[in-house]
């Protein structure tokens, strides 16, 4: 009995312990400095397109040969309201937050810590560590014309920007905020927060929709729409090298059929409603035959959500669970790697009933590649209203 309850208590005292520990480990977080903004907020609320978009950022087309258009995609209706609500102050807001540790439960991880500008807002990495250093089981996705996304994350579970803002946020392995309450107590604390709310919404109050709203803006306003690809539209693509033109005419053939899935100005998935990938059963996702049996299913029975491919070079490693490296990785399994999954989508189906082979020589994957990297808009790396604002 004597040695039942000295064990009862050792396990109590080992209890304490690791609740004192973990309380001052947040307790004793890192210090968030203030942010460096400018004397006068940056530009968000003007949307700028470029030149061959001056039809208007909803109906804009975008010519990529003599007889083929592609047209810039509507905003999808839940992001409708944001997109034509960024203000400047709302979006520097939202800036700051998304560059905030103090968005994790210990400080330790912000939004822009899995999506960093260098890489396009993706992180280089095939897994993202969390707040408390274990690894996410998705790639980080890149932040690519997100407002024009019918459909988010990997397994295409959100359509509402504002929703999808806050999950990151309250998710047990990414930044583990236990509840958007404690968030908003914590934020109001701060000395710089207060006066960033009350410039964006008219007061000081801290709250999850005005969170929520300012992150919804900040991510609106990153639009990627400047590659050597766009400026293409205006010169006929004198720009592109041969090989360059050679990989926009196999991704654009119907031997490839690399744009039946990667469509419209944003290269993503044609999944609005009516289009092929806009049912409830697909909503952007597709099997693309990556496994015979997957460890993680996505959407179900191996679907995932379809990317856009802007930016696509800077973004490595590739696919949900990042296991291709390079642009070639990817565009072999095309070619020779897809697998004959019972979900696979039809498109990669051949006559026989086994999946497609594309045969593709080495120039020509030469080819897709050269044409994939022309989709790269240098100046979002360099953009200063998307950068860190906090000095490390």
């Amino acid at each position: 009995m004597k040695n039942a309850l000295y064990l009862l208590r050792w396990q109590m005292l080992s209890l304490l312990a690791i609740l004192a520990a973990c309380e001052l480990a947040v307790e004793k977080a890192p210090e968030i400095a203030a942010p460096d903004l400018p004397g006068e907020f940056y530009n968000y609320s003007d949307v700028e397109m470029p030149p061959q978009m001056a039809g208007g950022f909803f109906n804009g087309g975008m010519v990529i040969d003599n007889n083929m258009l592609i047209n810039f995609v509507d905003v999808p209706v839940g992001n409708t309201f944001e997109m034509s609500n960024i203000t400047d102050a709302g979006a520097t807001l939202g800036r700051v937050l998304f560059y905030d540790r103090q968005l994790s439960i210990n400080n330790a991880v912000a939004c822009g810590s899995c999506h960093r500008q260098e890489f396009a807002f993706a992180d280089g990495q095939t897994g993202s560590p969390g707040f408390g250093g274990k690894m996410t089981p998705r790639n980080s996705m890149a932040i690519v014309n997100v407002a024009l996304n019918n459909n988010l994350f990997w397994d295409s579970r959100l359509a509402s920007l504002r929703e999808m803002v806050i999950q990151p946020v309250q998710n047990h392995i990414e930044m583990g905020m236990e509840s958007m309450d404690v968030l908003s107590s914590k934020l109001a604390k701060s000395d710089f927060y207060p006066p960033l709310f009350e410039a964006a919404f008219g007061s000081p109050e801290v709250n999850e929709d005005r969170i929520a709203s300012a992150l919804t803006q900040f991510l609106s306003a990153m639009i990627t729409a400047n590659s050597k690809f766009d400026h293409g539209q205006e010169n006929g693509f004198v720009n592109f090298s041969e090989l360059e033109k050679m990989g926009k005419a196999l991704f654009f053939s119907e031997r490839a059929m690399c744009s039946s899935c990667h469509s419209g100005a944003n290269f993503s998935a044609p999944d609005g409603p009516g289009d092929p990938y806009g049912t409830p059963t697909l909503k952007g996702t597709a099997n693309i035959g990556l496994d015979l049996v997957y460890k993680d299913n996505g959407k179900g029975e191996g679907q995932f959500k379809i990317p856009s491919l802007r930016n696509i070079a800077l973004t490595a490693p590739y696919m949900h669970d990042g296991r291709f490296n390079t642009l070639e990785e990817v565009v072999e399994h095309y070619n020779s790697g897809i697998q004959a999954h019972r979900n696979l989508d039809p498109k990669f189906i051949g006559p026989d009933g086994n999946p497609k082979r594309l045969e593709l020589n080495a120039l020509e994957k030469s080819a897709l590649v050269a044409f994939l990297k022309t989709l790269t808009d240098e100046e979002l790396l360099r953009d200063i209203r998307f950068s860190d604002p906090f000095q490390r």
